[in-house]
């Protein structure tokens, strides 16, 4: 397996990688993959809203997809230092919040 980074698109399943569109394979897999992301932050709980389909794995296909595909197209177009430190942050913060639910 390749490096990762701490910030970038995260790892898709290979299945579902060959349903991208060629320019959004392009795109996403000229980047290092990274533990998290603004995707990782919006879809915090992707299981659950998974869980309310009839088929999660059409629901994943249909809508959950193409929603990461276009804020990995949007981080790779904008990435910065910057940007990398606030989605850092904010998956600490997310993180230590979902936390102290527990």
């Amino acid at each position: 397996m390749g490096e990762m980074s701490i910030v970038g698109p995260r790892p898709e399943v290979p299945k579902y990688v060959g349903l991208w569109p060629k320019e959004d394979r392009r795109i996403v897999l000229s980047v290092r993959p990274g533990m998290t992301d603004f995707a990782s932050l919006r879809l915090f709980d992707e299981e659950s809203y998974m869980a309310r389909f009839k088929d999660p794995e059409e629901a994943y296909i249909r809508e959950i997809l193409p929603f990461k595909l276009g804020l990995y197209r949007d981080y790779v177009r904008n990435r910065n230092l910057g940007l990398d430190i606030q989605i850092f942050l904010a998956t600490l913060t997310k993180s230590i919040r979902t936390l102290a639910k527990i």
